[in-house]
């Protein structure tokens, strides 16, 4: 048997996953990584996603809300941004606030995991598949911080650890992986790099992928839409790469220097019809991201 070919991840989480019936893939997928059996009991619309509704980049957020009471944030970033480290934390940040009701102990918050999958070379690291928690070490004994009889009695029961009160990170540099399956885990590793389930695969919740996200199982309106993703995705990386590397970039800042505001507003312009994210748009011209969304503000 051939493998099945899929529909790029990106553009699935966007769309096609958000439907319930689909809940199974990401359950199968989360099971995996976190090596427990998952049960998504629903998704939910964080404040930051609708304040952004108009963002055209390729920047992606899942919030789903899992049975066991913890928020899991899956973020796809398919172009490079230099500082998505500390969106991750704006992210995890937001969640967290935005779901601790006014009046309530700083006990009940919820616990966020974060998942997030770059398709770029995020940070210096051999591995592919990084995992992070917070844990307080003693700066003269050397101990871990853990939590007392009585302060266990108030936490929920998954919460037996200091770490598990805090959020947990996890980061899956999906390029850097060199196909050599070790796991299950690797499985989805393979397919959300190469968009394709082997027939021998076993991983949890990737033979529904291969049924549920087919390029074959598209309508025809569902077909032109991805195909349109893809080509602006394309589109966009191409465009991106052309201002580096025949100069724009330092044409683009003598121009600034010079004070020639006009082609400054005229690039923003492009970059952004281009879709690309706006922290990228900032760092080609040299401003802040306020002194961007300004200036495209003031052009519509």
């Amino acid at each position: 048997m051939k493998p099945k070919k899929l529909i790029q991840f990106d553009w699935a989480i966007k769309t096609l996953l958000r439907n319930k019936s689909h809940f199974p893939i990401l359950e199968g997928f989360l099971s995996e990584l976190l090596e427990t059996d998952v049960k998504i009991e629903s998704l939910l619309e964080s404040e930051s996603n609708k304040k952004y509704a108009e963002d055209k980049s390729n920047r992606v957020d899942l919030l789903a809300e899992l049975k066991s009471g913890e928020k899991v944030i899956i973020e796809v970033q398919c172009a490079h941004q230099w500082d998505f480290f500390s969106r991750m934390l704006y992210g995890v940040s937001k969640v967290v606030t935005e779901h601790l009701k006014e009046g309530t102990e700083y006990g009940t918050m919820p616990r966020v995991i974060s998942v997030n999958i770059v398709y770029f070379d995020l940070g210096h690291g051999e591995d592919y598949i990084y995992h992070g928690t917070t844990d307080f070490k003693g700066l003269h004994k050397k101990d871990i911080l853990q939590l007392s009889a009585k302060e266990k009695e108030h936490y929920p029961a998954r919460i037996d650890h200091v770490s598990k009160v805090f959020p947990e990170y996890y980061v899956l540099k999906v390029s850097a992986f060199d196909l050599k399956i070790k796991d299950t885990l690797d499985e989805w590793i393979y397919t959300l790099q190469q968009s394709e389930v082997r027939p021998e695969f076993k991983a949890k919740g990737l033979q529904e992928a291969a049924n549920q996200l087919s390029i074959l199982q598209l309508s025809d309106a569902e077909r032109a839409a991805y195909e349109r993703h893809v080509g602006d995705n394309r589109d966009s990386k191409s465009i991106w790469r052309t201002y580096y590397s025949d100069g724009k970039r330092e044409g683009l800042a003598q121009g600034l220097e010079q004070g020639r505001a006009e082609e400054r507003a005229a690039v923003i312009s492009n970059l952004y019809r281009l879709r690309l994210p706006l922290e990228q748009i900032a760092a080609a011209v040299e401003l802040s991201s306020e002194e961007v969304q300004e200036i495209i503000s003031s052009k519509k």
